[in-house]
Protein backbone atom coordinates (compact mmCIF):
# COMPACT_ATOMS: atom_id res chain seq x y z
CA UNK A 1 0.00 0.00 0.00
CA UNK A 2 1.36 3.43 -0.94
CA UNK A 3 1.97 6.09 1.68
CA UNK A 4 -0.80 8.62 2.22
CA UNK A 5 1.65 11.41 1.36
CA UNK A 6 1.62 10.43 -2.33
CA UNK A 7 -0.86 12.49 -4.32
CA UNK A 8 -4.10 10.95 -5.64
CA UNK A 9 -6.31 12.21 -8.49
CA UNK A 10 -7.84 14.94 -6.35
CA UNK A 11 -4.52 16.18 -4.94
CA UNK A 12 -3.00 16.56 -8.43
CA UNK A 13 -6.10 18.47 -9.52
CA UNK A 14 -5.85 20.81 -6.53
CA UNK A 15 -2.26 21.59 -7.56
CA UNK A 16 -3.43 22.54 -11.03
CA UNK A 17 -1.70 19.52 -12.56
CA UNK A 18 -4.63 17.17 -13.24
CA UNK A 19 -3.83 13.68 -14.53
CA UNK A 20 -6.11 11.88 -16.97
CA UNK A 21 -6.99 8.69 -15.10
CA UNK A 22 -9.65 7.60 -12.64
CA UNK A 23 -7.17 5.45 -10.72
CA UNK A 24 -5.95 6.98 -7.45
CA UNK A 25 -3.39 4.17 -7.26
CA UNK A 26 -1.97 5.15 -10.67
CA UNK A 27 -1.71 8.82 -9.60
CA UNK A 28 0.11 7.87 -6.41
CA UNK A 29 2.50 5.56 -8.28
CA UNK A 30 3.25 8.38 -10.74
CA UNK A 31 4.12 10.53 -7.73
CA UNK A 32 6.25 7.73 -6.25
CA UNK A 33 8.26 7.42 -9.49
CA UNK A 34 8.66 11.20 -9.67
CA UNK A 35 9.91 11.38 -6.10
CA UNK A 36 12.51 8.65 -6.63
CA UNK A 37 13.70 10.32 -9.84
CA UNK A 38 14.12 13.72 -8.19
CA UNK A 39 15.76 12.32 -5.04
CA UNK A 40 18.12 9.99 -6.98
CA UNK A 41 16.99 7.17 -4.79
CA UNK A 42 15.30 3.81 -5.40
CA UNK A 43 12.99 3.24 -2.45
CA UNK A 44 13.17 -0.47 -1.59
CA UNK A 45 9.80 -0.33 0.21
CA UNK A 46 8.15 0.83 -3.04
CA UNK A 47 10.04 -1.69 -5.13
CA UNK A 48 12.24 1.01 -6.61
CA UNK A 49 11.54 2.94 -9.82
CA UNK A 50 11.36 -0.32 -11.83
CA UNK A 51 8.78 -1.81 -9.48
CA UNK A 52 6.67 1.33 -9.57
CA UNK A 53 6.81 1.44 -13.37
CA UNK A 54 5.41 -2.08 -13.51
CA UNK A 55 2.79 -1.26 -10.88
CA UNK A 56 1.61 1.94 -12.58
CA UNK A 57 0.94 0.04 -15.83
CA UNK A 58 -1.03 -2.54 -13.85
CA UNK A 59 -3.05 0.11 -11.98
CA UNK A 60 -4.17 1.73 -15.24
CA UNK A 61 -2.64 0.36 -18.47
CA UNK A 62 -3.95 3.36 -20.43
CA UNK A 63 -2.68 6.08 -18.07
CA UNK A 64 -0.74 8.27 -20.49
CA UNK A 65 1.37 10.14 -17.91
CA UNK A 66 2.34 6.77 -16.43
CA UNK A 67 3.78 5.91 -19.85
CA UNK A 68 5.35 9.36 -20.23
CA UNK A 69 7.30 9.13 -16.98
CA UNK A 70 8.32 5.48 -17.47
CA UNK A 71 9.41 5.82 -21.10
CA UNK A 72 10.88 9.27 -20.52
CA UNK A 73 13.08 8.00 -17.71
CA UNK A 74 14.44 5.17 -19.86
CA UNK A 75 15.31 7.68 -22.58
CA UNK A 76 16.83 10.23 -20.20
CA UNK A 77 18.97 7.48 -18.64
CA UNK A 78 20.71 7.26 -22.08
CA UNK A 79 21.50 3.58 -21.44
CA UNK A 80 19.61 2.51 -24.54
CA UNK A 81 18.45 4.11 -27.75
CA UNK A 82 15.39 3.54 -29.90
CA UNK A 83 17.81 2.65 -32.72
CA UNK A 84 19.13 -0.38 -30.84
CA UNK A 85 16.32 -1.21 -28.43
CA UNK A 86 13.06 -2.27 -30.08
CA UNK A 87 11.32 -2.57 -26.72
CA UNK A 88 12.02 1.09 -25.98
CA UNK A 89 10.99 2.14 -29.49
CA UNK A 90 7.65 0.35 -29.10
CA UNK A 91 7.12 1.93 -25.65
CA UNK A 92 7.45 5.35 -27.31
CA UNK A 93 5.00 4.34 -30.05
CA UNK A 94 2.54 3.01 -27.47
CA UNK A 95 2.68 6.30 -25.53
CA UNK A 96 1.93 8.29 -28.68
CA UNK A 97 -0.90 5.94 -29.74
CA UNK A 98 -2.55 6.10 -26.31
CA UNK A 99 -2.35 9.88 -26.33
CA UNK A 100 -4.03 10.16 -29.71
CA UNK A 101 -7.01 8.08 -28.58
CA UNK A 102 -7.74 10.01 -25.36
CA UNK A 103 -9.07 13.39 -24.31
CA UNK A 104 -5.96 14.66 -22.52
CA UNK A 105 -5.13 18.08 -21.06
CA UNK A 106 -2.91 20.30 -23.26
CA UNK A 107 -0.12 19.87 -20.68
CA UNK A 108 -0.22 16.07 -20.97
CA UNK A 109 -0.20 16.28 -24.78
CA UNK A 110 2.92 18.43 -24.62
CA UNK A 111 4.61 15.89 -22.36
CA UNK A 112 3.94 13.17 -24.94
CA UNK A 113 5.30 15.38 -27.72
CA UNK A 114 8.48 16.12 -25.73
CA UNK A 115 9.16 12.43 -25.04
CA UNK A 116 8.67 11.61 -28.71
CA UNK A 117 11.09 14.39 -29.74
CA UNK A 118 13.65 13.23 -27.19
CA UNK A 119 13.40 9.66 -28.52
CA UNK A 120 14.28 10.95 -32.00
CA UNK A 121 17.36 12.71 -30.63
CA UNK A 122 15.82 16.18 -31.03
CA UNK A 123 16.92 17.12 -27.51
CA UNK A 124 16.75 20.88 -27.96
CA UNK A 125 13.20 20.73 -29.32
CA UNK A 126 12.15 18.44 -26.45
CA UNK A 127 13.54 20.96 -23.95
CA UNK A 128 11.63 23.75 -25.70
CA UNK A 129 8.38 21.85 -25.16
CA UNK A 130 9.14 21.19 -21.48
CA UNK A 131 9.96 24.86 -21.04
CA UNK A 132 6.66 25.79 -22.70
CA UNK A 133 4.86 23.58 -20.17
CA UNK A 134 6.65 25.41 -17.34
CA UNK A 135 5.44 28.82 -18.56
CA UNK A 136 1.86 27.71 -17.79
CA UNK A 137 2.67 25.17 -15.06
CA UNK A 138 5.81 26.28 -13.18
CA UNK A 139 5.28 23.62 -10.48
CA UNK A 140 5.34 20.69 -12.94
CA UNK A 141 8.39 18.95 -11.48
CA UNK A 142 8.53 16.31 -14.23
CA UNK A 143 8.83 18.97 -16.94
CA UNK A 144 11.45 20.81 -14.88
CA UNK A 145 13.59 17.75 -14.19
CA UNK A 146 13.39 16.37 -17.74
CA UNK A 147 14.35 19.81 -19.03
CA UNK A 148 17.21 20.03 -16.50
CA UNK A 149 18.60 16.71 -17.73
CA UNK A 150 18.08 17.64 -21.36
CA UNK A 151 20.02 20.91 -21.01
CA UNK A 152 22.77 18.98 -19.20
CA UNK A 153 23.14 16.60 -22.16
CA UNK A 154 23.22 19.57 -24.56
CA UNK A 155 25.85 21.39 -22.49
CA UNK A 156 23.45 24.35 -22.29
CA UNK A 157 24.62 25.67 -18.96
CA UNK A 158 22.86 29.05 -18.96
CA UNK A 159 19.54 27.50 -19.96
CA UNK A 160 19.90 24.89 -17.23
CA UNK A 161 20.36 27.64 -14.66
CA UNK A 162 17.63 29.96 -15.93
CA UNK A 163 15.08 27.17 -16.31
CA UNK A 164 15.04 26.73 -12.52
CA UNK A 165 15.38 30.47 -11.77
CA UNK A 166 12.19 31.16 -13.73
CA UNK A 167 10.00 28.80 -11.70
CA UNK A 168 11.44 29.28 -8.20
CA UNK A 169 9.07 32.07 -7.06
CA UNK A 170 6.05 29.87 -7.79
CA UNK A 171 7.18 27.14 -5.42
CA UNK A 172 6.30 27.28 -1.73
CA UNK A 173 8.14 25.49 1.10
CA UNK A 174 5.15 23.23 1.88
CA UNK A 175 5.10 21.74 -1.65
CA UNK A 176 6.41 18.19 -2.15
CA UNK A 177 10.07 18.12 -3.29
CA UNK A 178 10.48 21.88 -2.76
CA UNK A 179 13.94 21.64 -1.17
CA UNK A 180 15.30 19.75 -4.19
CA UNK A 181 14.93 22.86 -6.35
CA UNK A 182 17.83 24.39 -4.44
CA UNK A 183 20.24 21.70 -5.58
CA UNK A 184 19.03 21.97 -9.17
CA UNK A 185 19.41 25.74 -9.17
CA UNK A 186 22.77 25.47 -7.43
CA UNK A 187 24.05 23.17 -10.17
CA UNK A 188 23.05 25.65 -12.90
CA UNK A 189 24.74 28.46 -10.97
CA UNK A 190 28.03 26.61 -10.55
CA UNK A 191 28.09 25.54 -14.20
CA UNK A 192 27.87 29.26 -15.06
CA UNK A 193 30.68 30.09 -12.56
CA UNK A 194 28.58 31.64 -9.78
CA UNK A 195 30.41 29.49 -7.24
CA UNK A 196 29.65 31.39 -4.03
CA UNK A 197 25.95 31.69 -4.80
CA UNK A 198 25.85 28.03 -5.80
CA UNK A 199 27.46 26.91 -2.54
CA UNK A 200 25.10 29.05 -0.47
CA UNK A 201 22.01 27.58 -2.15
CA UNK A 202 23.25 24.01 -1.91
CA UNK A 203 23.95 24.47 1.81
CA UNK A 204 20.39 25.83 2.25
CA UNK A 205 19.08 22.73 0.53
CA UNK A 206 21.16 20.46 2.76
CA UNK A 207 19.91 22.27 5.86
CA UNK A 208 16.37 21.31 4.79
CA UNK A 209 17.21 17.82 3.46
CA UNK A 210 20.64 16.49 4.53
CA UNK A 211 20.24 13.40 2.32
CA UNK A 212 19.83 15.46 -0.86
CA UNK A 213 22.63 13.92 -2.92
CA UNK A 214 22.32 16.50 -5.71
CA UNK A 215 22.95 19.36 -3.24
CA UNK A 216 25.96 17.46 -1.90
CA UNK A 217 27.07 17.01 -5.50
CA UNK A 218 26.81 20.78 -6.11
CA UNK A 219 29.07 21.53 -3.11
CA UNK A 220 31.53 18.87 -4.34
CA UNK A 221 31.63 20.65 -7.72
CA UNK A 222 32.29 24.04 -6.16
CA UNK A 223 35.30 22.69 -4.24
CA UNK A 224 36.50 20.93 -7.41
CA UNK A 225 36.24 24.02 -9.61
CA UNK A 226 37.95 26.24 -7.02
CA UNK A 227 40.64 23.61 -6.34
CA UNK A 228 39.67 23.61 -2.64
CA UNK A 229 40.94 20.08 -2.29
CA UNK A 230 41.15 19.80 1.49
CA UNK A 231 37.72 21.38 1.95
CA UNK A 232 36.31 18.95 -0.59
CA UNK A 233 37.83 15.89 1.05
CA UNK A 234 36.58 16.95 4.45
CA UNK A 235 33.09 17.71 3.15
CA UNK A 236 32.68 14.35 1.38
CA UNK A 237 33.90 12.40 4.41
CA UNK A 238 31.69 14.27 6.87
CA UNK A 239 28.51 13.86 4.77
CA UNK A 240 29.10 10.34 3.38
CA UNK A 241 26.44 8.67 5.53
CA UNK A 242 23.82 11.16 4.25
CA UNK A 243 24.36 10.87 0.49
CA UNK A 244 25.12 7.17 0.15
CA UNK A 245 21.36 6.51 0.51
CA UNK A 246 20.99 8.03 -3.00
CA UNK A 247 21.86 4.84 -4.85
CA UNK A 248 21.58 6.48 -8.29
CA UNK A 249 24.05 9.26 -7.44
CA UNK A 250 26.35 7.74 -4.81
CA UNK A 251 28.80 6.42 -7.40
CA UNK A 252 29.09 9.86 -8.98
CA UNK A 253 29.70 11.50 -5.61
CA UNK A 254 32.44 8.95 -4.87
CA UNK A 255 33.92 9.86 -8.26
CA UNK A 256 34.05 13.51 -7.16
CA UNK A 257 35.74 12.41 -3.94
CA UNK A 258 38.35 10.47 -5.93
CA UNK A 259 39.04 13.50 -8.15
CA UNK A 260 40.34 15.41 -5.11
CA UNK A 261 42.85 12.60 -4.56
CA UNK A 262 43.91 12.64 -8.23
CA UNK A 263 44.26 16.42 -7.96
CA UNK A 264 46.68 15.92 -5.03
CA UNK A 265 48.56 13.13 -6.80
CA UNK A 266 47.32 10.58 -4.24
CA UNK A 267 46.78 7.82 -6.78
CA UNK A 268 46.51 4.93 -4.34
CA UNK A 269 43.71 6.68 -2.44
CA UNK A 270 41.92 7.39 -5.73
CA UNK A 271 42.27 3.76 -6.84
CA UNK A 272 40.92 2.57 -3.50
CA UNK A 273 37.73 4.60 -4.09
CA UNK A 274 37.62 3.33 -7.68
CA UNK A 275 37.87 -0.32 -6.63
CA UNK A 276 35.65 -0.23 -3.57
CA UNK A 277 32.95 2.12 -4.85
CA UNK A 278 33.04 3.36 -8.45
CA UNK A 279 33.90 0.09 -10.20
CA UNK A 280 31.76 -2.05 -7.91
CA UNK A 281 28.71 0.18 -8.33
CA UNK A 282 29.20 0.57 -12.07
CA UNK A 283 29.47 -3.19 -12.67
CA UNK A 284 26.35 -3.73 -10.57
CA UNK A 285 24.13 -0.96 -11.97
CA UNK A 286 25.36 -0.64 -15.55
CA UNK A 287 23.93 2.91 -15.31
CA UNK A 288 25.43 5.36 -17.79
CA UNK A 289 26.39 7.97 -15.19
CA UNK A 290 28.31 5.34 -13.21
CA UNK A 291 29.88 3.95 -16.39
CA UNK A 292 31.20 7.21 -17.84
CA UNK A 293 32.62 8.12 -14.43
CA UNK A 294 34.54 4.85 -14.26
CA UNK A 295 35.88 5.38 -17.82
CA UNK A 296 36.94 8.95 -17.15
CA UNK A 297 38.62 8.14 -13.87
CA UNK A 298 40.81 5.45 -15.40
CA UNK A 299 41.71 7.73 -18.30
CA UNK A 300 42.74 10.55 -15.96
CA UNK A 301 44.87 8.19 -13.91
CA UNK A 302 46.47 6.81 -17.07
CA UNK A 303 47.37 10.33 -18.28
CA UNK A 304 49.03 10.82 -14.89
CA UNK A 305 51.15 7.74 -15.55
CA UNK A 306 49.25 5.19 -13.43
CA UNK A 307 48.85 1.69 -14.90
CA UNK A 308 45.16 0.72 -15.07
CA UNK A 309 45.16 -1.93 -17.83
CA UNK A 310 43.38 -4.70 -15.91
CA UNK A 311 40.71 -2.33 -14.69
CA UNK A 312 40.02 -1.26 -18.27
CA UNK A 313 39.47 -4.90 -19.24
CA UNK A 314 36.90 -5.37 -16.50
CA UNK A 315 35.10 -2.18 -17.53
CA UNK A 316 34.97 -3.23 -21.19
CA UNK A 317 32.27 -5.78 -20.24
CA UNK A 318 30.00 -2.84 -19.40
CA UNK A 319 30.92 -0.46 -22.23
CA UNK A 320 31.32 -2.83 -25.20
CA UNK A 321 27.60 -3.73 -25.57
CA UNK A 322 26.86 0.01 -25.87
CA UNK A 323 29.42 0.68 -28.63
CA UNK A 324 26.73 1.25 -31.25
CA UNK A 325 24.03 2.91 -29.11
CA UNK A 326 25.15 6.46 -29.94
CA UNK A 327 22.68 8.11 -27.60
CA UNK A 328 25.24 10.77 -26.64
CA UNK A 329 28.65 11.69 -28.07
CA UNK A 330 29.72 12.22 -24.46
CA UNK A 331 29.07 8.51 -23.81
CA UNK A 332 30.78 7.44 -27.04
CA UNK A 333 33.97 9.30 -26.12
CA UNK A 334 34.08 7.60 -22.74
CA UNK A 335 33.47 4.11 -24.19
CA UNK A 336 36.29 4.82 -26.62
CA UNK A 337 38.68 5.51 -23.73
CA UNK A 338 38.07 1.94 -22.57
CA UNK A 339 38.36 0.14 -25.91
CA UNK A 340 41.61 2.05 -26.57
CA UNK A 341 42.84 1.28 -23.05
CA UNK A 342 42.21 -2.44 -23.72
CA UNK A 343 43.78 -2.25 -27.20
CA UNK A 344 40.49 -3.67 -28.50
CA UNK A 345 40.73 -2.43 -32.09
CA UNK A 346 37.60 -4.29 -33.16
CA UNK A 347 35.36 -2.48 -30.69
CA UNK A 348 37.07 0.84 -31.44
CA UNK A 349 36.47 0.40 -35.19
CA UNK A 350 32.84 -0.63 -34.69
CA UNK A 351 32.15 2.42 -32.56
CA UNK A 352 33.80 4.87 -34.97
CA UNK A 353 32.42 3.37 -38.17
CA UNK A 354 28.83 3.18 -36.92
CA UNK A 355 29.08 6.79 -35.70
CA UNK A 356 30.46 7.94 -39.08
CA UNK A 357 27.50 6.30 -40.82
CA UNK A 358 24.97 8.07 -38.57
CA UNK A 359 26.74 11.41 -39.03
CA UNK A 360 26.19 11.20 -42.80
CA UNK A 361 22.41 11.53 -42.49
CA UNK A 362 21.78 13.12 -39.10
CA UNK A 363 18.13 14.09 -39.63
CA UNK A 364 16.84 15.87 -36.52
CA UNK A 365 19.14 14.01 -34.14
CA UNK A 366 21.22 16.68 -32.45
CA UNK A 367 24.10 14.35 -31.52
CA UNK A 368 24.49 13.15 -35.11
CA UNK A 369 24.31 16.76 -36.35
CA UNK A 370 27.41 17.70 -34.31
CA UNK A 371 29.20 14.37 -34.79
CA UNK A 372 30.96 15.47 -37.99
CA UNK A 373 32.30 18.75 -36.61
CA UNK A 374 32.86 17.92 -32.92
CA UNK A 375 32.24 14.30 -31.95
CA UNK A 376 34.30 12.47 -34.55
CA UNK A 377 37.34 14.81 -34.39
CA UNK A 378 37.35 14.42 -30.59
CA UNK A 379 37.14 10.63 -30.99
CA UNK A 380 39.97 10.77 -33.51
CA UNK A 381 42.06 12.81 -31.06
CA UNK A 382 41.74 10.01 -28.47
CA UNK A 383 42.87 7.50 -31.11
CA UNK A 384 45.86 9.64 -32.14
CA UNK A 385 46.91 10.17 -28.53
CA UNK A 386 46.72 6.41 -27.93
CA UNK A 387 49.00 5.87 -30.92
CA UNK A 388 51.52 8.45 -29.71
CA UNK A 389 50.66 11.01 -32.40
CA UNK A 390 50.68 13.88 -29.94
CA UNK A 391 50.97 16.78 -32.38
CA UNK A 392 48.03 15.39 -34.37
CA UNK A 393 46.02 15.21 -31.11
CA UNK A 394 46.72 18.89 -30.45
CA UNK A 395 45.79 19.87 -34.02
CA UNK A 396 42.44 18.08 -33.70
CA UNK A 397 41.53 19.46 -30.27
CA UNK A 398 42.88 23.01 -30.48
CA UNK A 399 40.12 24.42 -32.73
CA UNK A 400 37.47 22.62 -30.68
CA UNK A 401 38.42 23.44 -27.16
CA UNK A 402 35.82 26.19 -26.76
CA UNK A 403 33.21 23.82 -28.17
CA UNK A 404 33.73 20.94 -25.71
CA UNK A 405 30.61 22.11 -23.83
CA UNK A 406 28.50 21.02 -26.79
CA UNK A 407 29.03 17.32 -26.04
CA UNK A 408 27.20 17.86 -22.73
CA UNK A 409 28.13 16.87 -19.19
CA UNK A 410 29.55 19.20 -16.56
CA UNK A 411 32.69 21.35 -16.48
CA UNK A 412 34.24 18.82 -14.08
CA UNK A 413 33.43 15.89 -16.38
CA UNK A 414 34.69 17.64 -19.52
CA UNK A 415 37.93 18.62 -17.81
CA UNK A 416 39.34 15.26 -18.91
CA UNK A 417 39.51 16.68 -22.47
CA UNK A 418 41.17 19.89 -21.29
CA UNK A 419 43.77 17.75 -19.52
CA UNK A 420 44.19 15.64 -22.66
CA UNK A 421 45.13 18.60 -24.87
CA UNK A 422 47.66 19.76 -22.24
CA UNK A 423 49.28 16.31 -21.98
CA UNK A 424 49.38 16.00 -25.77
CA UNK A 425 50.90 19.46 -26.20
CA UNK A 426 53.53 18.70 -23.54
CA UNK A 427 54.48 15.45 -25.29
CA UNK A 428 54.44 16.88 -28.83
CA UNK A 429 57.79 17.31 -30.63
CA UNK A 430 56.49 20.56 -32.11
CA UNK A 431 58.07 23.56 -30.36
CA UNK A 432 54.93 25.66 -30.98
CA UNK A 433 52.80 23.01 -29.24
CA UNK A 434 55.17 23.02 -26.27
CA UNK A 435 54.75 26.79 -25.95
CA UNK A 436 51.00 26.35 -26.40
CA UNK A 437 51.01 23.85 -23.50
CA UNK A 438 52.56 26.52 -21.27
CA UNK A 439 49.85 28.99 -22.38
CA UNK A 440 47.14 26.48 -21.50
CA UNK A 441 48.69 25.95 -18.08
CA UNK A 442 48.86 29.68 -17.35
CA UNK A 443 45.19 29.92 -18.36
CA UNK A 444 44.29 26.95 -16.15
CA UNK A 445 46.17 28.44 -13.21
CA UNK A 446 44.28 31.72 -13.59
CA UNK A 447 40.90 29.94 -13.60
CA UNK A 448 41.71 27.59 -10.70
CA UNK A 449 44.46 29.09 -8.53
CA UNK A 450 46.36 26.76 -6.21
CA UNK A 451 45.56 23.57 -8.10
CA UNK A 452 48.17 20.92 -7.24
CA UNK A 453 47.50 19.17 -10.57
CA UNK A 454 48.22 22.35 -12.54
CA UNK A 455 51.39 22.92 -10.48
CA UNK A 456 52.56 19.38 -11.29
CA UNK A 457 51.98 19.94 -15.00
CA UNK A 458 53.81 23.30 -14.90
CA UNK A 459 56.77 21.53 -13.26
CA UNK A 460 56.68 18.92 -16.00
CA UNK A 461 56.60 21.59 -18.69
CA UNK A 462 59.73 23.19 -17.19
CA UNK A 463 61.62 19.94 -16.92
CA UNK A 464 60.68 18.77 -20.43
CA UNK A 465 61.36 21.97 -22.31
CA UNK A 466 64.16 23.77 -20.54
Amino acid sequence: MLAASFRDCKAWEVEGLPLTTTSNEACKLYDAILKQYVTWRNDEVLGGIEGCMTAVQAADPNFVMGHVISTGLQLVGTGSSVLQDEKLASAVRRTVELASSQDLTPRERMHVKAVELFSRGALGKACDVWEDILVEHPTDMLALKFSHDGFFYLGEQIQMRDSVARVLPYWKPHMPLYSYLKGMYSFGLLETRFYDQAEKLAKEGLALTPEDGWCTHAVAHVHEMKAEVEKGLKFMASTEKDWTVCDMLACHNYWHWALYHIEKGEYEAALKIYDEQVSRRCLKSGAMLDTVDACSMLYRLEMEGVSVKDRYRELLQVTEPHSEDHTLLFNDLHFLMVSLGCKDTGTTQRLLESLRELAKEPGENHQFQIAETIGLPMCQALVEYDQGNYSKTVELLKPLRYHFTEIGGSDAQRDVFSQLIIHAALKSEDKYHQRFARCLLVERDAARPNSPLTDRLIQRAHSLHI
